[in-house]
């Protein structure tokens, strides 16, 4: 998912969406171990969308501080 629609979306559901996304890492990993993921580029592309949710919640942090 690009950045731009992250900026779109409200704390709540980024905090949503960061919970989803560990969920998927954790599940994707587990694939991996027992040989069962086909692509191992997602578990690049969710690393990045996990860091790119907790940057624009950590902008918005500093933002109303």
């Amino acid at each position: 998912m690009k950045a731009n629609q992250f900026h779109k979306m409200t704390d709540s559901e980024l905090t949503n969406r960061l919970s989803e996304l560990k969920a998927e890492l954790f599940n994707l990993r587990f694939q991996l171990a027992t040989n069962q993921l086909s692509n191992p580029m997602v578990i690049k592309e969710t690393k990045r969308d996990i860091a790119r949710v907790q940057t624009i919640l950590r902008e918005r942090e500093l933002k109303n501080a």
